[in-house]
């Protein structure tokens, strides 16, 4: 018999094939060209999602155990009409999950990693890292092809600090402006006109079947991602050994030491959303590299930037390498 979890992927498959087969009719009919992109994009929007789904089931089922998925809403999807760093940060996308898991009603949460606050509450961990997509920011506009494109004043929609900050450095004409929603409500109101172009997370568009709306990715060293972007962690209670051991084969480990070391000078800075720090690291050969910058929103201090190598083959080390970065940081004369 099917798990719930394989009957709830199928039907959402077939829902998301069939409509995407009616708005596939509407394409070069509807009576405008906005609308025409719009209807696409619902579609393969459907489609990613049931993609993304099904090939995590895939792997967690071909280990012999049985999934159902709890289909929750957090306080972070609710909030639409502020930015984060003005409503609670990293929490807000995952306290709901946490109570579940508490109260016995889940076993897991997949997080995005770099919606994770810093610190776990207590009795908490996570159980594995999955393997790293893409770490990069998005670029996507419906008319320009790159930032460098973009006419004097544009405007550019993001509500990460990190974003404004790296954007002003490469850009400081742009208007940036607040940019809140799902996938669909962003792209949306590109679409509309609202924004010249927004800049996304490519892990999510890509993850979503959406890399098509991608115009260009930022390289590394102009735009350094969030501690954690592009990786997915898996959070249990700390005591349910059983599923420790039941999700090791998943984890990746060196997206595991890597985003260990970019959450250490996160935490080291007391990061939040609130916080426009970024950090991101990568192997290079046998040594961890990792790279981090801290901006100031209201322009006053230069952006700082700090690096550092070294051998990481425990999470241990790669905690100190990024607590080292950190300390060049505040001594570059970032706060936190």
């Amino acid at each position: 018999m099917e798990s719930p979890l394989l009957q709830y992927l199928f039907r959402l498959g077939d829902d998301s094939l069939i409509l995407g087969h009616r708005l596939s009719e509407w394409c070069s009919r509807a009576p405008m060209l906005e609308e025409d992109l719009a209807l696409t994009n619902m579609a393969l929007d459907h489609i990613g999602r049931a993609k993304m789904l099904l090939e995590y089931a895939a792997s967690f089922e071909a280990l012999g155990h049985s999934v159902s998925l709890l289909g929750m809403t957090t306080q972070g999807d609710q909030i639409l009409d502020r930015a984060l760093s003005k409503v609670g940060g990293k929490g807000l996308f995952v306290k709901e999950l946490e109570v579940a898991i508490e109260e016995g009603r889940a076993d897991i949460a997949v997080h995005s990693l770099k919606d994770v606050p810093m610190e776990l509450p207590e009795g908490f961990e996570l159980a594995c890292v999955m393997e790293r997509e893409d770490p990069r920011d998005a670029f996507v506009s419906p008319h320009f092809a790159s930032l460098q494109e973009l006419p004097q004043g544009a405007v550019v929609g993001t509500s990460s600090l990190r974003r404004q900050v790296l954007l002003h450095a490469l850009r400081p004409d742009l208007k940036i402006e607040p940019l809140r929603g799902n996938l669909d409500t962003r792209l949306r109101k590109l679409d509309e006109g609202q924004y010249q172009a927004i800049v996304l997370a490519a892990a999510g568009l890509k993850r979503l079947g959406l890399q098509s709306r991608i115009r260009t990715e930022f390289p590394i060293d102009q735009m350094l991602p969030a501690a954690g972007q592009g990786a997915l962690g898996i959070e249990v209670r700390a005591d349910r050994v059983d599923l420790v051991e039941a999700l090791r084969p998943l984890a990746h480990q060196p997206t595991w030491i890597a985003v260990t070391a970019e959450r250490a000078v996160s935490r080291s800075m007391g990061g939040s959303c609130s916080m426009p720090l970024a950090a991101h690291a990568r192997f290079e050969g046998d040594q961890l590299r990792i790279d981090a910058a801290w901006g100031d929103p209201e322009g006053r201090i230069a952006l700082v930037r700090a690096s550092a190598s070294g051998p990481a083959t425990t999470l241990e080390q790669a905690d100190a390498l990024g607590m080292s970065v950190a300390a060049q940081l505040r001594a570059g004369g970032a706060t936190g």
